[in-house]
């Protein structure tokens, strides 16, 4: 059953955002992507602008929503919904994030020494940083060898930095390609916690698999994933994959029997 599926008036909601650096993450459930974090807004102008009365004494925002994992000092495009929590105030409900890295030599720092790159703390971080300067993304993508200059860092280290480094680089692959074919930052985190680096893959062959195996995820969002991705029409997935999502609505319904022919009706109707 999709999640909010039924015939409900269609509403447009226009969506604010919110742009700036993570300042610190207050939480962060691996299960489900569930960040609460701290975000130091951008100086904007006009209705881009973060409302002043939404911001702590500290300058800072708080942001909410399933997110997929980021780190201090990475910059964030948002787009949601301002809101007041009864307990905690005002906060920003994200329900589209845009990852950048960081490109100021103290972002670059905090980054790297979040714990975000596996086999990088803190320390180590300010040495790499002090050593390569703005070009220090640029050393650990492309000359991760040249890592070996700085002093306490050996073969295995390089190793481990190069690994995480790489897996960092396909999550934030996988969330621009899904953005890209209009899947929201709270499916998309959803998606790669099922299918972790196969998840491009999966989208890719049968978007129609995400039904089966995420829940909130229907037909309807299914088809619409594939459409974006140029599916035809009348490919064998989506066949299938329309047929199974008429019969689950009709057990949804209490019924335990249905003829063919009203099957195939209500199948023609979605499809």
């Amino acid at each position: 059953m999709e999640i909010g599926s039924a015939s409900a008036p269609c509403i447009l909601v226009l969506m604010d955002t919110l742009s700036g650096s993570v300042e610190r993450i207050t939480f962060y459930n691996p299960e489900n992507g569930y960040t609460v974090l701290r975000l130091r807004p951008e100086h904007q102008r006009g209705i881009h602008a973060a409302p002043k009365s939404s911001l702590s004494s500290d300058g800072l925002a708080t942001v909410v929503g399933n997110l997929p994992e980021v780190s201090p000092g990475e910059f964030l495009q948002l787009q949601g919904q301002w809101d007041r929590h009864p307990k905690h105030g005002s906060q920003f409900k994200a329900e589209v994030c845009e990852q950048t890295l960081p490109a100021t030599l103290a972002g670059i720092q905090g980054y790297l020494g979040s714990g975000m790159i596996k086999g990088i703390g803190p320390r180590l971080a300010e040495r790499i940083v002090g050593k390569f300067r703005e070009d220090t993304f640029e050393v650990i993508e492309r000359n991760p060898e040249r890592l070996f200059d700085v002093p306490g860092i050996g073969m295995d280290r390089v190793s481990r930095i190069t690994k995480a480094w790489q897996e960092q680089k396909q999550v934030k692959e996988i969330m621009v390609f899904l953005h890209g074919h209009g899947v929201s930052t709270n499916l998309a985190v959803k998606i790669y916690k099922t299918y972790g680096d196969k998840s491009l893959e999966t989208v890719q062959q049968n978007p129609y698999q995400l039904e089966r195996d995420i829940y909130g995820v229907g037909f309807k969002t299914a088809d619409r994933i594939a459409r974006a991705l140029g599916l035809a029409i009348d490919h064998p997935s989506r066949i299938e994959a329309g047929i199974v999502f008429a019969l689950n609505e009709t057990i949804n319904e209490g019924h335990v029997f249905v003829p063919r022919e009203s099957l195939g009706e209500r199948a023609v109707e979605l499809l």
